[in-house]
C-alpha cells in the first residue's frame, strides 16, 4: 500500500473491496487513491449494478429496457467490461423529459440514462460512497445511505429547542443541479481519487449531452437530476464548497453558537445572535457562485 492509495485486491467480492475502501479512507482522510478503476469494469460490480436496478424504469435514448438487455446478460457485460478497461466506452446523451413541480409550467427537468450508463453510474457510485462517506459531514442529510429529511428536521428540531437559538437563515441555490461548474467538480474529485482514468470516465459523462426533443445539447455544466451518480457528485460539490467552508471557516468566526444543517441543495444555519445571521446572508452572497441564493431571515423572538 503507498501513500497514494494504490493497491490490487484480486478475487475479492464486490463488499470485501467497498469496506476495505471505506476503511483506508476513514483511517487516512488525506489519502489519494490511486487505483480504483478496475473495481468500475470488474464483471462481478456490473453484474450487482445490473441487479440493483430496478426493472420498469424508463428506458434511455437507445430505447433498451432492463428485461431486454438481460436476454445476452453475460456478454453484454463482458463487452461493457472489455469497452470500459481499453477507455472504448462512451456515455450517451441523456434523454430531458419533465416531472411535475408547483410553479414551473413544464415541470422539474430530469436526465434519463441509457441502460448501460445507469451500470456504468452505479459502478463507479459503488466505488466512490465509501471514500466520501468516510469524509462527509454530520451536518450533510441528503441522498446519503442511512439519512433522510426526518431525521435532519428531528436534529434541526432538538437544536431549536434545546441550544440557546434565537436566529435561522434557510437558504436554496437556484437551479443547482443543472448548473454545476465541471471544472470546480473535477478539481474536487481529485483531492482523494488520484485514478485518472476515473476523472476522464466522469468527464465523459458530466459532458455526454442532454437530447430533447430530438436535438442534442452538449453539457457544459451541470449534472442532471435523474443520473444515478449526480446525487454523490453534488454532495461532494457541496460539501468543500459549504459544508467544510461552514465548519472549518466561518463557524470560528462569529459571536455566538452556531449550527448548520443541509439536504441537497437546500441548506439552514442557526444563530444565537441576529448579527451573526446577518453576517452569514452576506458572506453566502459573496461565495462567487454564478447561480442565484435565496436567503431568508427568521427571528424566532
Amino acid at each position: 500500500m503507498g501513500k497514494h492509495g494504490h493497491y490490487a485486491k484480486s478475487g475479492k467480492s464486490v463488499s470485501t473491496n467497498r469496506t476495505w475502501i471505506a476503511e483506508r479512507a476513514r483511517k487516512e482522510p488525506k489519502l489519494k487513491f490511486s487505483s480504483l478503476y478496475h473495481h468500475v469494469s470488474d464483471v462481478d460490480n456490473l453484474r450487482e449494478s445490473f441487479k440493483a436496478l430496478k426493472a420498469g424504469k424508463a428506458s434511455g435514448v437507445d430505447g433498451v429496457t432492463k428485461q431486454q438487455y438481460e436476454d445476452r446478460l453475460e456478454d453484454n457485460l463482458r463487452e461493457l467490461s472489455q469497452r470500459l478497461q481499453r477507455m472504448g466506452y462512451r456515455s450517451q446523451p441523456k434523454r430531458r423529459t419533465y416531472v411535475p413541480k408547483a410553479g414551473r409550467e413544464r415541470g422539474r427537468p430530469i436526465g434519463i440514462s441509457s441502460l448501460e450508463d445507469k451500470l456504468v453510474e452505479l459502478s463507479v457510485k459503488q466505488v466512490l460512497e465509501p471514500i466520501y462517506e468516510a469524509v462527509f459531514e454530520d451536518s450533510s442529510y441528503g441522498y446519503r445511505s442511512g439519512r433522510n429529511p426526518h431525521q435532519c428536521l428531528d436534529e434541526l428540531g432538538r437544536t431549536i429547542q434545546q441550544k440557546p437559538v434565537g436566529y435561522l437563515v434557510e437558504a436554496d441555490i437556484k437551479g443547482f443541479f443543472d448548473h454545476v461548474n465541471h471544472s470546480w467538480m473535477l478539481k474536487f474529485l481529485q483531492h482523494r481519487i488520484g485514478d485518472e482514468r476515473i476523472i476522464r470516465l466522469i468527464t465523459r459523462m458530466l459532458k455526454s449531452g442532454i437530447m430533447e426533443d430530438g436535438l442534442v445539447k452538449a453539457s457544459e455544466q451541470g449534472t442532471p437530476q435523474g443520473s444515478i451518480l449526480s446525487p454523490l457528485l453534488s454532495n461532494i460539490y457541496l460539501h468543500y464548497v459549504l459544508d467544510l467552508w461552514f465548519s472549518r471557516r466561518l463557524r470560528k468566526q462569529f459571536r455566538g453558537e452556531t449550527y448548520y444543517f443541509r439536504y441537497a441543495d437546500d441548506f439552514l444555519a442557526c444563530f444565537r445572535y441576529k448579527c451573526d445571521a446577518q453576517e452569514f446572508q452576506r458572506r453566502v452572497k459573496n461565495l462567487g457562485s454564478d447561480r442565484p441564493i435565496h436567503l431568508k431571515l427568521i427571528s424566532l423572538s
